[in-house]
């Protein structure tokens, strides 16, 4: 959209319909029925309902709950501390382009290690725990996190920059009412690839050392060749983070998209 009075180009109003989401997932969900149907094996691959069914088996016992709850604290753990630290180093690196220049090449490493050899090395540095296997999770995703939020700062409105030097603004209020509504869709695009990203490493730490999470079932089930029981888990852990997407990091995309359509009001 085109603001006809200067010709700049305005942010645009993207609404989600709640009724097209479902629609979709039923789509989805007739899709894996109907290739379900064509394969005719529900050994190798069941339909929804015999899935529905585990789970539904999987929760009265209460293991779905158990190994969901530990799932879900080691994500939650791992993506404060990957947010937090790449949100300040992403922050430095933007502000000061000398030290990003000595820094950029560190950056470019970790951000390049495959995942998996990270997650061997915590393990074979710190041991088979749960210490090991967020510190994993964390350092994989931080450098993501660094680079995201640099390129945000290299693109702050440097007269708005001004106005807080003119009118001595303290850092405080420079980052919050100057840099952070700036930065919203930059944190917003590191929060959603964070939750994508880093809910998938933390399978992969249960599935290689773990005692229990959704990994370890993936696992465990994995071994037994039952295949019901790895798309209950799986499926289950995937609902979980589309509530999440769906009830908290849309609402906060449409509070940035608010800001961003006044400020070009």
């Amino acid at each position: 959209m085109t603001d006809k009075a200067n010709g700049i180009a305005r942010p645009e109003r993207r609404g989600r319909e709640p009724k097209v989401m479902i629609l979709s997932l039923l789509g989805f969900v007739l899709f894996w029925l109907l290739l379900a149907q064509i394969k005719a094996d529900p050994e190798l691959l069941p339909g929804p309902l015999a899935v529905w069914q585990v789970i539904r088996s999987e929760a009265l016992a209460g293991d779905l709950a158990h190994h969901m709850g530990a799932t879900l604290r080691r994500v939650a753990l791992a993506f404060g501390l990957a947010m937090g630290l790449g949100c300040v180093l992403g922050l430095i690196l933007g502000l000061w382009p000398r030290l990003n220049q000595w820094l950029d090449p560190w950056v470019m490493v970790f951000l390049n290690i495959p995942a998996l050899v990270v997650i061997v090395l915590c393990y074979l540095w710190i041991g088979l725990n749960e210490t090991a296997a967020i510190t994993a999770v964390a350092i994989n995703k931080t450098a993501m996190v660094a680079v995201t939020i640099r390129e945000g700062v290299r693109v702050l409105d440097r007269d708005l920059t001004d106005m807080a030097r003119v009118y001595r603004l303290s850092p405080f209020t420079r980052l919050a009412h100057i840099i952070g509504p700036q930065l919203a869709p930059y944190l917003l695009t590191s929060i959603r690839n964070g939750l994508a990203i880093i809910w998938k490493i933390v399978l992969v730490v249960e599935f290689l050392g773990l005692s229990d999470g959704v990994g370890f079932q993936i696992h465990l089930y994995f071994q037994l060749f039952d295949i019901a029981h790895v798309l209950a888990y799986a499926l289950s852990f995937v609902a979980v983070m589309l509530v999440i997407e769906f009830a908290l990091v849309h609402p906060l995309e449409a509070r940035a998209q608010e800001w961003r359509r006044r400020s070009y009001s």
